[in-house]
């Protein structure tokens, strides 16, 4: 059995994902030989991979990436595949980008690309590469051919939560714990459906909380969640299930006891606006220490949220932030400027809403909209956003009612929408 190394181009970006997927391999005996490498610079990546080549060991460099951080990739990937100068080292990217343009990722120049979830086709990967085994006719994998075709064997097996880690405790490295994959709603801007199916996947509170003590027991005490819809949680459906998220709850805190903490319903996750109601918040009191929450507003306009897929109206985002102020949670609320579709008067609903939300005391979170791959607006426009939009955004902000990076949002967007569009994707 060949010696084999995976090397991670481990970055603040990718975190989550890395330890997710260490932690899948972690899971594997038949790869407790596998070496893993956590690579935080191009220069530790490079040396790394030297090293390990010297002395045998078959040697993947992996990447994980969004869409907006592309092009960005592609430059570090170009100046690392110089320094390392061996072309017996394999370069796998993974992520939402890969699994929604795979070709593009590829000849991007990349050797291998993982589409769809990973934890299966890492595991396998790892399997061929010690048996000394070409990789590229593996599910999950994409390549260009010696003919420089480009051949996709189909997304990676989806995976069952609880059969995986959300974390890499072997390793030691933890993050916010994925407590639901997929999303039900499908809003037309976001890549998360679209990668993991419209259907709720929920890992289960025994197997959290298995997790958090292992945490605990590392003396890692903040535990934080990732799900697109944190009231969802335990739910097939857009129905709250309260009492499957206060069995969740109780169980964590009462792990973390008092000197542990424990986020719900802030970053890396959000509340929809329909499920704020006194009887959540009064139930989330009881558990968390946030004393702040992010909500998902979108828009101001009901014509634009009914267009873009969001499944509630300006009236449910207002009662939310209400509600969020009478129980003691300040409101983040998100909006995206510049969605496919709006017109003068939707433009002006999204700000007058704005204005409205920070006056009673809610925080706006800004974005400009991103065509994103794999989404049914990724060949929309990017967002522009009118100098009089630009004033009234900053106006706010320098008040400090609202921020976000969307002014740098802008110019992703404009790279984004210039990613060339395959014709035809052969599938073997």
């Amino acid at each position: 059995m060949n010696p084999v190394t995976l090397i991670l181009h481990y970055k603040r970006n990718n975190t989550y994902a890395f330890n997710v997927l260490v932690g899948a391999l972690e899971s594997a005996a038949s790869c407790a030989q596998v070496e893993v490498v956590f690579a935080g610079s191009a220069q530790a990546l490079a040396e790394a991979a030297r090293a390990r080549r010297a002395a045998g060991r078959a040697t993947a460099v992996l990447w994980s990436f969004y869409s907006p951080q592309v092009f960005e990739v592609f430059r570090e990937l170009a100046a690392v595949k110089e320094a390392i100068a061996d072309a017996g080292v394999l370069h796998v990217a993974g992520g939402t980008h890969a699994t929604a343009e795979p070709e593009h990722t590829v000849r991007g120049g990349f050797d291998l690309c993982a589409v769809g979830e990973g934890e299966h086709t890492l595991i396998a990967l790892a399997e061929a590469l010690q048996r000394g085994e070409d990789p590229r006719a593996l599910r999950g994998l994409a390549h260009v051919n010696a003919a420089g075709a480009f051949v996709s064997n189909g997304p990676g097996e989806r995976a069952d939560l609880d059969a995986f880690p959300p974390c890499a405790p072997k390793h030691h490295r933890y993050n916010a714990l994925e407590i639901t994959r997929g999303c039900i709603y499908a809003c037309k801007f976001c890549q998360t459906p679209f990668m993991f199916k419209a259907k709720f996947r929920h890992r289960s509170v025994e197997n959290i909380a298995r997790h958090v003590e292992m945490m605990r027991q590392d003396r890692c005490f903040d535990v934080r969640f990732i799900t697109p819809t944190c009231l969802s949680y335990g739910s097939p459906d857009e129905s709250p299930n309260l009492a499957k998220v206060e069995e969740l709850l109780a169980a964590v805190r009462g792990i973390l006891r008092e000197d542990g903490r424990l986020f719900f319903g802030t970053f890396p996750s959000e509340l929809r606006p329909e499920h704020v109601t006194p009887e959540a918040l009064r139930m989330l009191k009881r558990y968390v220490d946030n004393d702040n929450v992010i909500v998902g507003g979108q828009s101001g306009s009901d014509r634009i949220l009914k267009e873009s897929g969001r499944g509630h109206g300006v009236r449910e985002i207002e009662d939310a932030v209400r509600v969020c102020l009478e129980e003691g949670f300040l409101p983040n609320v998100d909006f995206i400027f510049g969605l496919p579709g709006e017109e003068p008067a939707d433009v002006e609903a999204s700000l007058a809403l704005a204005d409205r939300l920070s006056a009673r005391g809610a925080r706006v979170h800004a974005h400009a909209f991103m065509p994103l791959p794999g989404t049914p607006w990724k060949n929309a426009k990017p967002g522009v956003l009118t100098d009089e939009t630009v004033r009234r955004i900053e106006a706010l902000a320098s008040s400090a009612k609202v921020y976000g990076q969307w002014k740098q949002q802008m110019q992703v967007a404009r790279e984004l929408a210039a990613i060339p569009r395959p014709s035809r994707t052969k599938r073997v």
